[in-house]
């Protein structure tokens, strides 16, 4: 093993050499997977002799599946010699190779020195919750929205708030475009979910009305051809809905199915309940980030850009994964937002540099502190927390990462819970 520092802090070089019966099986391996669908002519498939295939392709095109099998016990033995320990993934670079053997570098990044000068006693308060009565009366007007009944008006017009079912084609110089057309659309008047002056227009209609509105597309609009261009709706209103206010009467408590609310006063004190609840962890989460930043503020560290570029990795992965609940992807974004991974990497940099700082404070502290999990501690939880998830353990540890990670959970929100008490 050859070991050197680099010039950054905290980055190590390491040396690994694969020789022997180590690289020379990997070959022979490779060699026996690499036949079992080769066809050459005067030879049946899989039944290549090894000189006959080294002619044809070269010794040389088993090196690099070779290496793919020799590449971890590679950096495990690196690990081993070297004593090091990665907090990211480590960078892997093929120095030589050749039928003798396979020369690794890998380029180890481990954690930096932290020095915290103060976590104690920054008198840190948390804020105080409360509710007011004009929280709760916006509450109690929003339940009435949301369960408010919808009814077809017989007869009058269009007017602002009711739900207009239309039939509508859009034209533009005579001639009718693509996706400006619907059938029974559902518009409610005053969402400004259409063209800016179609739904004024459309107020004052009746039903089984037909009307031409005009309008004119905003410049901002995505399809090039419409930008800016006026263009004349033909619109039919085949029914007028109207919305009817419910009153806080025995079949809407029924409706809400909050057990024990059968009364105004009852539902107001669980929509008080409910927003203070709100206001409580909303309060709890303001007051960690408030420690948070103050310890961090109190801490020297000088923190590798490959742990900061990881992080980033890991945010912009969680973001695609927010992306595609929504049925949208990565390049579609790029496209909506004319923007590209570069852009949205720099924009996730800061975070991901704040992540990764909050993280070596909260294990320095841990150190400081002498807070250890046992692994007694994090099985009990795992059982817990697997039963919770109504799933068998072994499947929930897979999925959370092992029982390392429970343990770094635990200690981590051991660490916090501290840091709360020494900061009132």
């Amino acid at each position: 093993m050859a070991k050197k520092e680099n010039n950054k802090k905290n980055l190590h070089e390491v040396e690994i050499k694969i020789e022997g019966k180590d690289w020379t099986e990997a070959i022979d391996k490779t060699f026996e997977e690499k036949r079992k669908d080769l066809t050459i002519d005067g030879f049946r498939k899989g039944k290549v002799p090894r000189n006959i295939y080294e002619k044809k392709f070269g010794k040389e095109s088993l090196f690099m599946d070779a290496v793919d099998k020799v590449v971890n016990v590679a950096f495990n033995r690196a690990l081993e010699e070297s004593k090091l320990v990665p907090v990211v993934q480590p960078k892997v670079e093929i120095t030589e190779i050749d039928a003798n053997g396979v020369n690794f570098k890998f380029t180890i990044t481990t954690k930096p020195e932290v020095k915290i000068k103060k976590y104690k006693g920054l008198n840190i308060k948390k804020d105080k919750v409360k509710v007011t009565k004009e929280e709760i009366e916006h509450e109690l007007g929003h339940l009435l929205e949301r369960y408010g009944e919808v009814r077809v008006k017989e007869n009058g017009k269009v007017e602002s708030g009711d739900i207009a079912v239309i039939d509508f084609e859009g034209f533009k110089d005579g001639v009718a475009f693509e996706g400006g057309k619907g059938e029974n659309y559902e518009l409610e008047i005053g969402s400004n979910t259409f063209i800016p002056g179609f739904e004024d227009q459309v107020i004052g209609m009746k039903t089984n009305e037909e009307k031409e509105i005009n309008v004119t597309f905003p410049e901002e609009y995505p399809q090039p051809d419409l930008k800016g261009q006026p263009v004349v709706f033909k619109v039919k209103v085949n029914e007028i809905k109207e919305k009817v206010e419910r009153e806080f009467d025995e079949e809407l408590f029924e409706d809400l199915g909050m057990e024990g609310v059968d009364s105004k006063e009852k539902l107001e004190e669980e929509i008080k309940k409910n927003i203070e609840a709100q206001k409580e962890m909303d309060a709890e989460n303001k007051y960690v980030d408030k420690i948070l930043e103050k310890v961090a503020e109190q801490t020297e560290v000088d923190i590798p850009e490959e742990m900061v570029e990881e992080e980033t990795n890991r945010l912009l992965g969680r973001f695609e994964q927010q992306l595609s609940m929504q049925g949208v992807s990565l390049d579609v974004y790029y496209q909506l937002t004319n923007s590209n991974e570069e852009a949205l990497k720099s924009q996730l940099e800061k975070e991901a540099y704040k992540n990764v700082l909050y993280r070596l404070t909260l294990e320095e502290v841990a150190n400081l502190e002498k807070i250890e999990i046992s692994e007694e501690e994090a099985n009990k939880e795992a059982d817990e927390l697997a039963k919770k998830y109504n799933m068998p353990k072994d499947e929930f540890l897979n999925m959370f990462g092992g029982i390392e990670m429970i343990q770094y959970d635990l200690e981590i929100r051991r660490v916090m819970e501290l840091l709360k008490e020494l900061n009132k």
